[in-house]
C-alpha cells in the first residue's frame, strides 16, 4: 500500500460510502419523475461490474468461497430492504418507480451495518481486501434487486415493450 496510512484509508471509504450513498439517494428521488426503462433497470450493475478490474491487483485477492459468501450475503439480505421498498405504478400509459418515505433511511441503515462490519471485518483481512469483499457484497445486493425490479416491470409493461423472456 506504500506510504498511505491505513487509519487515513480506512476514513476515506467511510465518507467515500456515506458519499455514494448521498448520491444514490438524490440519483432515486430524481429518478421517480421519469419513466423506468430496462436500460435503466440494467445499467447500474453492468456499469458496477467493471469494478471486478480490482482483482487484477493481488493484494486484493482471497479465497472464492470468501467472495461466494459476501455475494450471498448481499444477494439474501442486503437485498431484501431494497426490494421491499421499491414499488412501481403506471401512469400516462409509463412504468414509474414510486417514491418511497423509506429508501432514505434504509440505505443509511445498509451504510451503517456496512460500517460496522467493516470495523470487525477489518481486524481479520487488509484493507484492500475487506474493499474488496464489499464490492461483491454490494453488487450480490444491486444485482438482486434489479432483477426483482425487471420482473416487477415485465409484469406491468405492456407486451410490445417487454422483452420475451424463455420458455422452460
Amino acid at each position: 500500500m506504500g506510504n498511505i496510512n491505513p487509519s487515513l484509508l480506512h476514513v476515506g471509504s467511510t465518507v467515500g460510502a456515506l458519499f455514494m450513498a448521498l448520491m444514490v439517494i438524490f440519483i432515486r428521488l430524481k429518478a421517480s419523475s421519469r419513466p423506468v426503462t430496462i436500460r435503466k433497470i440494467w445499467i447500474p450493475p453492468l456499469g458496477m461490474s467493471t469494478g471486478f478490474a480490482m482483482f487484477v491487483v493481488p493484494e486484493v485477492r482471497f479465497p472464492l468461497w470468501w467472495a461466494a459468501a459476501a455475494f450471498l450475503i448481499g444477494w439474501f439480505i442486503f437485498a431484501y430492504p431494497l426490494i421491499r421498498s421499491t414499488k412501481f405504478e403506471e401512469r400516462e400509459g409509463q412504468i414509474f418507480a414510486r417514491r418511497s418515505k423509506s429508501f432514505a433511511f434504509i440505505l443509511l441503515g445498509l451504510l451503517l451495518i456496512r460500517t460496522l462490519l467493516h470495523e470487525f471485518i477489518n481486524q481479520y483481512v487488509s484493507i484492500p481486501q475487506s474493499g474488496g469483499l464489499f464490492f461483491i457484497l454490494a453488487f450480490g445486493m444491486i444485482l438482486h434487486w434489479r432483477f426483482f425490479m425487471y420482473k416487477r416491470y415485465n409484469q406491468m409493461a405492456p407486451p410490445e415493450s417487454r422483452i420475451p423472456q424463455p420458455r422452460g
